[in-house]
């Protein structure tokens, strides 16, 4: 009998780094009243979470089991939320994108939500450190009648520990759809000389953290003023309609990411209304 001999991996092939390959996905549906889950995809280091709750929305909890990114790995998140519920997406920490010897770490982030239907996307802060690529791309569609509360909050360097992002490599590109009709797209992008950008006026003036938050619904428009006095002098928002949806978009910075968050906790509790803000958050 011919008995197959075990393959012998090569020295290189041993060299060779591990990569993260991840997707998570999770629909829910409204049923008796409440956001009940209807399906949950995990794979590889993706995990969801969903704390017990008594009320509506249904929070779920992104994990990254491999403690971070780097050149190479791909995670992709997936959200189905049906007509009439209500969910809130957060991460379990902050996602740090370490240095990349080669390539660049991407996250590929899908959300669909019908009629009637809510999603609040709100992950903590990205920490970018020096010599960090990485590419993140979010997919929103709305149907009709559904609203949205997007935040992604940068943080380049944890000045607490005397980390500073001279270079690397970050692009940031979203788009959000409503009813078939584009209501959103922003690409940002900087790099290789992230620091000499960065400190331009134009851009963070020497700041090392920023925050982007949109709002898409009918009453998108009436949070202005209060967006405004959260926002306060570091930053600035605007509103305005967009083929009939109410958008509203807000940009935060700071020269760190504690005092990001100090401004950016309050401003996401008071837009997620009565479910506040997500119990993974904290000061």
């Amino acid at each position: 009998m011919n008995i197959p001999l075990p393959s012998i991996a090569t020295e290189a092939e041993r060299l060779l780094p591990q990569r993260v390959a991840a997707h998570g996905a999770i629909a829910v549906r409204s049923a008796d009243g409440r956001t009940r889950l209807r399906r949950l995809v995990q794979d590889g280091a993706a995990k969801i979470r969903m704390p017990r709750s008594d009320a509506d929305p249904l929070e779920a909890v992104l994990i990254n089991t491999a403690g971070g990114l780097t050149g190479g790995d791909r995670v992709a998140w997936q959200a189905d939320v049906g007509p009439g519920a209500s969910m809130v997406m957060t991460t379990q920490a902050s996602e740090k994108v370490y240095r990349a010897s080669s390539g660049h770490a991407e996250v590929a982030i899908r959300l669909s939500v019908a009629e009637g239907g809510r999603i609040a996307w709100l992950p903590q802060e990205t920490i970018m450190f020096d010599c960090a690529a990485f590419s993140r791309r979010l997919d929103i569609d709305l149907a009709e009648g559904a609203t949205a509360l997007i935040a992604e909050a940068t943080v380049f360097g944890r000045s607490a520990m005397g980390e500073t992002v001279e270079r690397g490599m970050f692009r940031d590109r979203w788009r959000v759809t409503r009813a078939g009709r584009l209501v959103h797209a922003e690409d940002f992008a900087v790099g290789p000389d992230v620091g000499a950008a960065l400190s331009r006026r134009a851009a963070l003036g020497g700041s090392a953290a920023m925050a982007t938050v949109l709002v898409v619904g009918e009453d998108a428009e009436s949070w202005l003023d209060r967006v405004r006095e959260a926002v306060g002098d570091e930053g600035g928002a605007s509103a305005w309609s967009v083929a009939g949806t109410g958008k509203l978009l807000a940009r935060l910075y700071d020269g760190n990411g504690y005092g990001l968050r100090k401004r950016l906790v309050p401003l996401l509790g008071l837009l997620n209304g009565r479910a506040g803000l997500p119990k993974c958050w904290s000061l």
